[in-house]
């Protein structure tokens, strides 16, 4: 048998070009491990992320935050039971072929602020032992139709099994995270003195790359037509929705439809099974919150819709504030600090392991070159 030739048919060779870089000839430079290089190194970065931590645990301690669980509030307008519980009148009496006609469960969270907050003040829905970072959950979903392509998908593609047809009407949006998406409402009124309504904010809650780049409305001529005929004569509503997809927002159409921003906050999935999304922000062009919230009572006024019991989870409402690095988080500054304070110990250790042994293994090497 032959040995094949270096050379190929037209002369060229296969050998690398005689260069340093592809003869592997650069110069290199590697690092010295010793006491002197390593010790300080500890130290340096042991100081700077306990520094950080402390840094951020100051800004965060500094944010004023309520959490009010309602997972268990009670029915109010169930006068012959006033023990009854949301939770179990709507886990009974959810049927997806009655929502047309659905009566949400009214019940009430009352608080008290000890002081005035300044703005600006934010409100967030919060949820438990949901799953939203589940692979299959992830993936029911379908961008084009998002961006307002609502044709017929075909093959049903990631969003079986929440997505149907019904002649020309198919369901918009799919999927199993759009089915899911929170549907509770809340609003907030101050209820000592007179029972002023506290003005929230719909708009400005999502990511505005979100709303410029993956989702949007179909497209049609804005002097003849409305959205609400464009989405009532070609969608479905989601199984598990009360409302269809053009009344998300009645008072505000441009907030409305796929472009409506309480559907693009739910869509960007969470990470964690415990979670809290932005519902609302509090208009602080209102003359008398117009420096955040004074203190004094309030009442949360909830239309409770939202089923928890069938994954054994929980709901709250946050109310906070903000500070220059974001919202309330002592995770992160916690982190910084325990690694710092692990990077001085385990300097502390290699400086004595050094002082105390570095002599000897000196000398050792000394005895090793005399021989």
């Amino acid at each position: 048998m032959s040995s094949q030739s270096p050379e190929g048919a037209n002369g060229e060779t296969k050998k690398p070009k005689d260069t340093p870089f592809s003869q592997q000839k650069l110069p290199a430079w590697q690092p010295v491990l010793t006491a002197g290089t390593v010790l300080p190194a500890f130290f340096v970065i042991g100081i700077a992320f306990v520094a950080i931590g402390v840094g951020l645990l100051y800004f965060t301690n500094g944010i004023k935050e309520k959490e009010l669980d309602y997972t268990k509030c009670t029915n109010v307008k169930n006068l012959t039971n006033p023990k009854e519980e949301c939770a179990d009148k709507i886990q009974d009496a959810w049927k997806p072929e009655n929502l047309n006609d659905w009566k949400p469960c009214k019940c009430e969270v009352h608080f008290e602020l000890d002081e005035d907050w300044d703005g600006p003040v934010y409100l967030y829905y919060g949820l438990t032992n949901f799953y939203q970072n589940h692979r299959r959950y992830v993936k029911s979903r379908d961008e084009k139709q998002l961006l307002g392509n609502i044709e017929k998908i075909g093959t049903n593609g990631d969003c079986a099994p929440y997505y149907k047809e019904e002649g020309e009407k198919v369901t918009v949006p799919c999927g199993a995270i759009a089915n899911s998406m929170f549907n509770d409402v809340i609003t907030l009124e101050r209820t000592d003195g007179a029972g002023t309504k506290v003005p929230l904010i719909r708009t400005g809650i999502a990511w505005e790359s979100d709303r410029k780049y993956k989702f949007g409305n179909p497209v049609y001529d804005k002097g003849n037509d409305t959205l609400k005929n464009v989405l009532e004569s070609k969608t479905l509503r989601p199984k598990d929705w009360i409302k269809d997809l053009w009344e998300l927002d009645p008072d505000d159409e441009e907030n409305n439809g796929l472009l409506n921003e309480d559907l693009i906050v739910w869509m960007r999935t969470a990470a964690f099974p415990n979670f809290r999304k932005l519902y609302r922000k509090i208009d602080h062009n209102d003359e008398e919150f117009k420096t955040g919230l004074p203190k004094g009572n309030y009442t949360f006024f909830i239309d409770y819709s939202y089923r928890v019991k069938s994954f054994s989870g929980t709901k709250s409402i946050v109310l906070s504030q903000i500070s220059i690095l974001g919202g309330k988080n002592s995770f992160l500054p916690i982190s910084y600090i325990i690694v710092g304070i692990l990077c001085l110990l385990i300097g502390v250790a290699f400086l004595f392991i050094h002082v105390k042994y570095g002599k000897l293994s000196g000398d050792i090497l000394g005895m090793d070159n005399r021989n």
